[in-house]
């Protein structure tokens, strides 16, 4: 994977955490992390799977959190550190967030996208109790929708065009 997308990918794994928080304490928000940044990790491969499309992210912009803001109700009116949000990838974490909300589709993205490009991808595709119980809002299909709902057939009719191609 392109170290381009390292800012998106942090930013993406950010909003999530901060939109969706994990249980309290230091595992739980470890646990919640891997599985975040996992889906977004997967999400950003899918969407820009090539060095040019990663460095016309860079050229272009990923357009900013200001919508996913406003769809979960978060007001950063007052965020100093509101920098990181320009980096995110509104499209990305749509796909994150459906990813989170359906293992199963979240393994038929990795095998598309690994090519030595998303990693480990267990926590996200196989999450056992503890992933739930570190990341209950960051797991909860309900509260994901809004969010997995922008641009999940976009998704949807990537993995099923890419799998018609390969099959």
């Amino acid at each position: 994977m392109s170290s381009d997308l390292i800012p998106v990918i942090a930013a993406g794994t950010r909003w999530l955490l901060t939109a969706f928080p994990p249980a309290p304490g230091a595992f739980s928000h470890a646990l919640a992390e891997a599985q975040a940044r996992q889906a977004v990790t997967v999400a950003a491969a899918l969407r820009y799977p090539t060095p040019l499309d990663a460095q016309l992210l860079h050229l272009l912009g990923p357009g900013g959190s200001a919508r996913l803001d406003w769809l979960t109700g978060a007001d950063h009116g007052g965020d100093a550190d509101a920098g990181w949000r320009t980096w995110v990838d509104e499209t990305v974490v749509s796909w994150a967030a459906c990813l989170l909300a359906a293992p199963a589709l979240a393994m038929d993205a990795h095998q598309l996208v690994d090519r030595g490009q998303a990693g480990e991808i267990t926590r996200l595709a196989r999450p056992g109790d503890h992933e739930h119980d570190a990341a209950p809002l960051l797991r909860h299909p309900d509260l994901l929708e809004p969010v997995a709902a922008l641009h999940r057939e976009l998704l949807l009719d990537l993995l099923d065009y890419e799998n018609a191609t390969l099959g």
